[in-house]
């Protein structure tokens, strides 16, 4: 993949980055302080597109199972259109990746400890976006996915008439060893933007759990939502995660019908240790309020110990993220929804609200 040096001249938002230690965390790279601008009026009266290195700032992590988070600020004098997300790194290195969409970031530093789940860290943390502002997932890579490109006319938007101010890109480096010679790393994606308006805009719902799988048990994590904003979403494409208990995990539209019963569409069904990319979704028919998504994990374990949703290799996860676009408008104002997991929470409680539920093979075919 090319090196941040390779590609810095097509730089087209505004980035202030650098590389500042973080205590017992990360050893400082070679990569020196930069503030790129470029022009973009060439591109804005093509409708053409530009790519933007959103890339780890040389870092050298020194501790297991971190999330390092680096923010850029989003050029606050233009309106930009996220179009496609070309990833740069390999699962080799890092475990998964996340964009979040941010009024502020979680710190004013260049790199953090952003890890909010390890409540056992005693290192000194913030999460990815500030504690009093927007907050909301972009995208999500892992396993090796490969590059992400919106349907056409589609876009996320950011800067100057959005809520997205800044982006954080989070890393989670699950392991260390490639690191303890001094090697550094540039993961990253590489976005692909332009200023040509775009009416349809983009978002993503992240659904999961809390919850805990019992030792050598198959338990089922779920969650569900419901829409409760006059807006009228297309789903055009999905993603799972879990860890190494992950079995497959499934997402539903519910609709109660004429009658009085709730319908079941299928979004996507895939085995969450193939690749973790988005794929296209099974259903594109609109998700209207009062409709609700809900989301099951299939969890296999074969340990002799209970397993609870966590950030490390050693806890699980339950996440689904249902990318859609509005015709109209804004995007949802719900950006999340979870559930308290098993043992506590399932579709077949009686104040979930849901009935009428499939019996849903653990196959993903």
């Amino acid at each position: 993949m090319p090196r941040i040096s390779e590609v810095a001249a097509s730089v087209g938002l505004l980035l202030l980055i650098g590389v500042i230690s973080v205590d017992g965390l990360v050893k400082e790279g070679d990569y020196q302080n930069s503030l790129y601008q470029q022009n973009l009026e060439s591109n804005s009266a093509t409708g053409a597109t530009a790519s933007f290195p959103f890339l780890m700032p040389n870092v050298s992590p020194q501790t297991p199972d971190l999330y390092l988070c680096t923010p850029i600020k989003v050029d606050p004098t233009t309106t930009y259109y996220i179009v496609g997300f070309n990833p740069n790194a390999t699962m080799n290195t890092a475990h998964h990746m996340l964009l979040y969409g941010c009024g502020e970031p979680g710190t004013s530093k260049t790199t953090w400890n952003c890890g909010e789940m390890n409540r056992a860290s005693q290192e000194e943390s913030a999460s990815p976006c500030g504690p009093h502002s927007n907050s909301q997932i972009v995208y999500a890579w892992a396993r090796d996915a490969q590059k992400l490109n919106l349907p056409e006319g589609v876009g996320f938007k950011v800067g100057k008439n959005s809520a997205i101010k800044y982006l954080v890109l989070q890393v989670h480096y699950a392991h260390i060893d490639k690191f303890r010679d001094g090697s550094t790393d540039d993961s990253g994606v590489f976005l692909d933007y332009t200023e040509e308006p775009r009416k349809k805009l983009a978002g993503t719902l992240l659904l999961g759990t809390d919850g805990q799988i019992p030792a050598m048990k198959t338990e089922h994590l779920e969650t569900a939502c419901e829409v409760n904003e006059q807006k009228v979403l297309h789903p055009f494409a999905y993603r799972v995660h879990t860890h190494g208990l992950g079995k497959v995990v499934s997402g539903y539209r519910v609709r109660t019908n004429s009658e009085g019963e709730q319908e079941w569409l299928q979004l996507g069904k895939r085995d969450p240790l193939t690749p973790q990319m988005f794929y296209n979704t099974s259903n594109t028919d609109p998700i209207i309020e009062g409709d609700k998504i809900a989301v099951r994990c299939t969890m296999q374990s074969t340990r002799h110990r209970t397993t609870k949703i966590g950030p490390t290799n050693e806890d699980e996860m339950c996440n689904f993220y249902l990318m859609y676009y509005v015709d109209h408008g804004e995007t949802l104002n719900m950006k999340f929804c979870f559930s308290q997991g098993a043992p506590y929470y399932f579709w077949s409680n009686p104040d979930s609200g849901l009935h009428n539920i499939p019996h849903i093979e653990a196959s993903t075919l």
